[in-house]
């Protein structure tokens, strides 16, 4: 399949999927459910889960996803972040998308929608992507809220989420990067109540694979021999590889490969004050006068 093809199909189960989850988005539900029902219905449709579903709620961010006894529900109110990946044969798409549990869209939502969509009518082949985060910023503030400073949206390779160029969602001169024609990119604005910014909280429940490093336990080296095969240097969930081995030894197994830098965990991301948090996601292919949205 041609990468122009496999971008689009990607993003075509990437739609689908967010828009037949949107049903299960009730008070009640337990995040491993949904998380189980995106990743599968990927499969389904002819991808693979190019990363663990995210569903995080509230003032966390991102890089929350459910492991198997996890039993969080949502509540009514909830702002529950729903992040999916797909990728067909290393070409990826990347979307998010906002609810509010049991209750219609509010401002907070509209900020980080809105957001998104003026970001996507600046871009087009030669625009610095300074001005994407000056779209997002001036909108983002306009409805009263902050867009968080240190996160940000990422060009896309094959089998590559973040390809190393970040997509502000301030506006910064320093960001000179241009935008060529063929890039693919994600852009994910987040408002918050809050003042701007996550840091890092434990656990870790994604990891990925980075490089190769000698490792002592017998079962921390199985098990990256398995990390290696499966996922291909893309991000996994802990979830995925519970009953791969006992519990206690995979947790022993993944904090080793942690430790010696085989793998990078990563650490839930949660609003520094506790803010209230939206996103909206899509992935685009920049084209000479503007972008082919494949989510």
């Amino acid at each position: 399949m041609e990468e122009r093809d496999a971008l689009i199909k990607a993003g075509e189960i990437a739609r689908r999927v967010k828009k037949e989850v949107s049903d299960m988005i009730k008070p009640g539900v337990k995040l491993y459910d949904i998380a189980e029902f995106v990743e599968r219905r990927i499969v389904e449709l002819g991808g693979k889960p190019a990363f663990p579903c995210n569903l995080s709620i509230n003032e966390i961010a991102a890089h929350y996803t459910p492991y198997k006894g996890d039993n969080t529900v949502l509540k009514e109110g909830d702002y529950l972040k729903v992040d999916i990946g797909v990728h067909v044969d290393g070409y990826i798409a990347d979307t998010a998308v906002t609810f509010r549990v049991g209750m219609e869209e509010d401002d907070l939502m509209a900020a980080s929608k809105e957001a998104l969509e003026n970001a996507i009518s600046v871009i087009r082949a030669g625009v610095k992507i300074s001005e994407i985060g000056k779209a997002i910023e001036e909108t983002i503030r306009g409805y009263g809220f902050n867009p968080i400073v240190n996160l940000s949206g990422h060009k896309i390779e094959r089998y590559k989420l973040h390809s190393g160029i970040s997509i502000p969602n301030i506006y910064r001169p320093a960001d000179t990067y241009v935008l060529r024609e063929g890039d693919v990119i994600a852009i994910e604005p987040f408002a918050t109540t809050g003042a701007g910014q996550v840091i890092e909280v434990p656990p870790a429940l994604i990891f990925m694979h980075i490089r190769d490093r000698p490792v002592r336990m017998a079962q921390a080296r199985r098990l990256l021999m398995h990390i290696k095969k499966e996922y291909n240097g893309l991000p996994f969930a802990y979830r995925w590889l519970q009953g791969f081995m006992p519990e206690g030894q995979l947790k022993l197994a993944l904090a080793q490969l942690d430790r010696a830098g085989a793998v990078y965990s990563y650490q839930i991301l949660r609003e520094v004050r506790g803010g209230l948090v939206s996103q909206f996601e899509h992935t685009v292919i920049v084209e000479k006068d503007g972008v082919y949205i494949t989510t």
